[in-house]
């Protein structure tokens, strides 16, 4: 038989720290509580209900802690709860039905080796994570901390935390959260590459996500993410079934630098800031397929970049990126398959960009495989289209083996080529295009 939990109801900020301090283990908040030191519940104590409200830091939890139905505010550039590093096992550490103002930050350092975090409805209304010190180095940059952040920082490729991620939102539309929205990874070296601890999700699927990393115009070595998956981070679905917008200087909308197996977006990704990509990646994903519209505005805005890493296949309804630079797709690596079962369009000219730590000038080139570069198989249900004068709609100087595009490949714009190839425009020794309702517009010999 399941044995019934027996609550302590607590009204005041005194009667809950008397509480806390005889190690009640299950406590039911009613109303506001106003007034408190930060709160740490001791291993074992679940806490439930009512609103806490704080001067500083929130709540500090230890080992196989619950909260439920709670919500706690704090200054957003605080910690709303977080977690105490001396224990060496978190246990299972539970937030179900959670709001927050203030950062939430669970992390594996110090002592903490082991642990599980399940997480089952947790909005951060507000937060601003952009004076944390702590922040993972990869690929030329930096990256900022999430409003939600699981971090496995041990060195030691033994320790592993393991999680559930379900509906996590952060911000809204007016009211972005300052920094990443939502940060999961583990140790990672200078290059950007998981070396240590690390944290293994089996789902993680977020909700509405609005962030602003607050980034100066110009910055070449720092990042911010709506979804962030860093290096260190092994998951097997990463859902995000929320619309996620990003609306500052070198926001990524999704990015990943871990290791993902399956990404499925299934609402609009969103970039509005300048140098946002809608999907960035460098670590290893099996398959991608963003079920919505991507869209990005803005100078240095691309759609879609395969930097490195690997990437198995990518699919999408629509990309769509405007602004000087806004390149649609960019390759760098080898993508086996890419589909796109509506258009992929941009308009706009040059602009400066942030590609691995420097801000470089691109055009706002439509598709462009980068020399090294090879995507096997595209195919798309729409049309390929640049505007802008003197743009390359589809430009390959890497490697190509077909291309579909049923709506055809249109360059509009003074000086503008709807293909280039290598050195030549048309130039297409090895290569099949495909366009306009099957009919062959190009087909080159072998």
């Amino acid at each position: 038989m399941t044995q019934q939990v027996r609550w302590t109801r607590v009204a005041t900020a005194a009667e809950l720290m008397d509480a806390v301090h005889s190690e009640v283990p299950a406590i039911q908040v009613g109303g506001v509580l106003r007034g408190m030191p930060m709160v740490t519940l001791p291993p074992g104590v679940r806490l439930r209900g009512g609103t806490l409200v704080f001067g500083a830091r929130g709540i500090r939890l230890t080992s196989d802690n619950t909260l439920e139905d709670v919500t706690v505010h704090c200054p957003e550039h605080e910690t709303a709860i977080d977690n105490d590093t001396a224990v060496e096992e978190l246990g299972t550490l539970t937030l179900r039905r959670v709001r927050t103002r203030g950062q939430v930050l669970l992390v594996a350092r110090d002592s903490v080796r082991f642990g599980h975090v399940q997480v089952e409805e947790l909005t951060v209304e507000a937060a601003d994570v952009r004076g944390r010190a702590e922040r993972p180095h990869g690929f030329g940059v930096d990256a900022l901390q999430g409003a939600f952040t699981l971090w496995n920082r041990q060195p030691d490729p033994g320790c592993v935390i393991t999680a559930e991620l379900l509906d996590l939102s952060a911000g809204s539309d007016g009211t972005p959260v300052r920094g990443s929205g939502v940060f999961v990874g583990g140790h990672g070296d200078e290059d950007g590459r998981g070396d240590g601890g690390t944290v293994r999700v089996g789902l993680l699927r977020t909700g509405e996500i609005h962030t602003d990393g607050g980034i100066p115009t110009g910055t070449p070595d720092l990042i911010s993410g709506g979804v962030f998956v860093i290096s260190g981070a092994r998951v097997e679905k990463v859902h995000t079934a929320g619309p996620v917008t990003t609306y500052g200087q070198n926001d990524m909308v999704l990015d990943n630098w871990g290791q993902v197996i399956s990404w499925e977006a299934t609402a609009p990704v969103t970039s509005v800031g300048p140098s946002g990509i809608g999907f960035v990646n460098f670590g290893d994903l099996d398959h991608l397929d963003v079920r919505a519209p991507l869209t990005t505005h803005g100078i240095g805005a691309r759609g879609f970049n395969v930097y490195d890493g690997t990437l198995r296949h990518a699919a999408f309804d629509s990309i769509t990126t405007t602004g000087d630079g806004a390149i649609g797709v960019q390759v760098s690596r080898d993508l086996p398959e890419l589909d796109i079962r509506g258009d992929l369009t941009t308009s706009g000219g040059t602009g400066s960009s942030l590609v691995r730590g420097v801000q470089t000038e691109l055009a706002a080139t439509a598709l462009s495989v980068k020399p090294g570069g090879r995507i096997g198989r595209v195919t798309v249900g729409g049309r390929i289209a640049s505007e802008g004068d003197r743009l390359t709609t589809v430009e390959i100087d890497g490697e190509l083996d077909s291309l579909t595009a049923r709506g055809g490949i249109s360059a509009a714009g003074q000086g503008a080529d709807a293909v280039h190839v290598g050195d030549f425009a048309l130039d297409l020794s090895g290569v099949t295009i495909t366009a306009v309702h099957g009919r062959t517009v190009v087909q080159a010999a072998g």
